[in-house]
């Protein structure tokens, strides 16, 4: 029961201890705007472009904790729905358009996918590379569920998986161990300079 009623920490407060309305407006503000710089490499394949924003998405979970990533990834939605140009991936619709749109499922998987990859971080899973790189594949799993049920709206379902899963697994996966290793090792470091 203890355990239950335990008040989790994300990387953020351990690594900079602090608490305060600004401090997590700033936080969740600064980790959209890095969703969007993330969104800058983006490379299309088929109706889903392969980009830097799920390593954001995961890197945002990870350090904010499940409350701040999510509402760092709903952030960066609303402020995408204004169709302010270069927020999204390059190359599809803005605004309002690209959330009905085929790639509509995978962003808003962006939510699920910061706050599971967030609460995995709060308990403890950013201290072990194995285990963060498994919170960021369970991210994207999660990433997967949202995406793929959505884009079935506009793709026949034989050809779901070629179009929105197979083009994505060597590059997700890349920044599954890239954002796996970099959370720890960084945590790590501070640790020691401390």
């Amino acid at each position: 029961m203890t355990q239950l009623l335990t008040v989790r920490t994300s990387v953020i407060d351990t690594i900079i201890p602090g608490t305060g309305i600004l401090r997590d407006v700033l936080l969740i503000l600064g980790f959209a705007c890095f969703t969007a710089l993330c969104s800058l490499i983006s490379i299309w394949v088929g109706p889903v472009p392969i980009t830097g924003q799920t390593l954001g998405v995961m890197l945002s979970g990870a350090v904010l904790g499940s409350r701040r990533g999510a509402l760092s990834q709903a952030s960066y939605l609303v402020v995408g729905a204004t169709g302010i140009p270069f927020w999204f991936a390059l190359g599809g619709p803005i605004g309002i358009a690209r959330l009905i749109g085929p790639t509509a499922g995978y962003l808003y998987g962006f939510i699920a996918m910061a706050f599971v990859v967030g609460w995995l971080s709060e308990r403890g899973w950013y201290r072990k590379i194995y285990l963060s790189i498994l919170a960021m594949l369970a991210g994207e799993i999660t990433l997967y569920v949202f995406g793929l049920s959505w884009l079935s709206n506009y793709v026949p379902l034989d050809r779901l998986l070629q179009a929105g899963l197979y083009p994505f697994i060597a590059g997700d996966l890349l920044k599954v161990m890239l954002a796996g290793s970099v959370v720890p090792l960084c945590c790590y470091a501070v640790n020691r300079a401390k």
